[in-house]
């Protein structure tokens, strides 16, 4: 039996901590986290990226962002089994290192930048690695999957992408619409990542992936995270594993592989997948994983494919 090594590339941790800066990520006692230390220990965890997300009740500007980012040192890093990853290296040492869990920063949304780049070259030099422009509704930026009108990105949308570029920041594609997923996807021969969606084609959620949404991030060698959001993996009825696992074969029948990763959206869902409540319980969508893949393909889709993206893809 394989040993469960696991990459999750999306939680949202920091949303919480946020709200309630008094919860513990080294042991929750009171069951209001999903994704705790024990937790990511249970399920071989290898590296867990933590979202920064403002609620839409709070102000939007850097001020909230910040103190995402100090809560992320004070409650996360301060644990002395994490370790921050900002740069290829870093994410090479967890290849063969079993007794560290890397910690990356995202940014799910661009709300409080305004626009302004020179904060986004502060969040970089902060650490942040990963960055989708929107959330669900419409900014500066770009249309969110959300909003009516299915606008692109904007003139300030196209610079973000840009700078993104050129910091070596991944742009994460789960929330634009699908005329922004196009405009980000074609500005760039760079790969762009979908942190947390699923296949449309399945589940007819507008906040997964249509078929050739899919194929545009494998052809240019991206990487899909399939989610555990209930509604994003079962239309009708309380989901399954098996559901899970059937948006793993869509991936791969369309070619992807080695495009293949998770990002749980833990702690930013109030339901869940049945037996898929934390990441403690990852282990049985490793044993279901087993029960049609070979060890080697079920390790790369739970670890070895986004940590070799990683090292390819981060800074130096």
């Amino acid at each position: 039996m394989a040993n469960l090594r696991s990459v999750d590339f999306h939680c949202d941790v920091l949303w919480k901590l946020l709200e309630d800066p008094s919860l513990s990520f080294e042991q929750d006692h009171r069951g209001k986290l999903d994704v705790t230390l024990p937790r990511l220990q249970q399920a071989g965890a290898v590296l867990q990226t933590f979202a920064i997300y403002v609620p839409e009740r709070m102000e939007k500007s850097m001020l909230p962002i910040l103190r995402s980012i100090d809560l992320f040192h004070r409650k996360v890093l301060s644990a002395p089994q994490m370790t921050f990853v900002r740069t290829s290296a870093d994410a090479a040492v967890l290849m063969n290192d079993g007794s560290r869990i890397g910690a990356m920063l995202s940014l799910e949304g661009a709300d409080g930048l305004h626009g302004d780049l020179a904060m986004l070259r502060v969040l970089f030099l902060l650490g942040v690695r990963a960055a989708g422009l929107t959330w669900n509704h419409a900014n500066w930026g770009a249309d969110g999957v959300m909003e009516l009108r299915g606008g692109g990105l904007t003139k300030k949308g196209r610079a973000f992408v840009e700078e993104c570029d050129r910091l070596g920041i991944l742009l994460d594609v789960s929330h634009l619409s699908d005329r922004a997923f196009w405009d980000m996807v074609q500005l760039a021969p760079k790969p762009r990542i979908a942190s947390h969606s699923n296949a449309r084609s399945l589940c007819a959620h507008p906040r997964n992936l249509a078929d050739d949404q899919i194929a545009a991030l494998i052809q240019q060698g991206g990487m899909i995270g399939v989610t555990f959001v209930p509604q994003f993996v079962k239309a009708i009825g309380e989901p399954e594993i098996d559901d899970v696992l059937r948006h793993i074969e869509r991936i791969c029948e369309l070619g992807g592989e080695r495009q293949l990763m998770f990002g749980s959206d833990f702690d930013g869902i109030e339901s869940h997948v049945r037996d898929l409540n934390h990441p403690g319980e990852l282990h049985k969508l490793h044993n279901a994983l087993l029960k049609r893949y070979p060890e080697e393909k079920v390790d790369r889709f739970l670890a070895g494919n986004a940590l070799q993206f990683l090292v390819m893809h981060l800074p130096s």
